[in-house]
């Protein structure tokens, strides 16, 4: 399988990898230079890569200023944990671009925002909440009547007595 490196430009990396971690609670570290810095899940997979604008010859990464920012671009993000995200990107922005709803083609719950470069990030759960059929009830095996209750006999001290066996 083969990966791919989304790379956004960016004013600031350490600030905009501060940004994203936190918005995925993440543990807080440095980039590995001030004008590149990588967003990693656990395994070590790259989410998002964050280049300082101007930094390198990068025809699409010389300025903000030659191309409108996020225009044509959405940063989707599938995460396990939906609600929390959802409580940190709610600490992170003043209001959100959308609101969470599910969404008709995935079946899953989402929401957008801005990041502080003003792309568009769209988080989105996992997977679709799972429904369960509804539970089907035992009868209680204690409660059923039994051919044996019936057959029962008592002993003159009230206790259960052997049973006959059938002819």
């Amino acid at each position: 399988m083969k990966r791919i490196w989304t790379i956004i430009g960016v004013r600031d990396v350490p600030s905009s990898l501060k940004w994203y971690q936190s918005l995925f609670g993440q543990p807080e570290t440095a980039p590995d230079h001030d004008y590149f810095g990588q967003v990693l899940d656990t395994d070590g997979t790259v989410l998002l890569c964050l280049h300082q604008w101007g930094a390198h010859e990068h025809p699409s990464l010389m300025s903000p200023h030659e191309a409108s920012r996020g225009n044509g671009l959405i940063l989707f993000f599938r995460v396990d944990d939906f609600d929390m995200t959802l409580k940190r990107a709610r600490a992170l922005v003043t209001r959100l671009e959308e609101g969470p709803h599910v969404n008709p083609n995935t079946r899953t719950r989402e929401f957008s925002l801005r990041d502080p470069e003003g792309y568009y990030v769209t988080i989105s759960a996992l997977s679709a909440p799972q429904r369960r059929a509804p539970a089907r009830r035992r009868p209680n095996q204690r409660l059923q009547p039994t051919k044996a209750r019936g057959r029962i006999r008592k002993s003159p001290e009230g206790r259960p007595a052997p049973s006959r066996p059938k002819r």
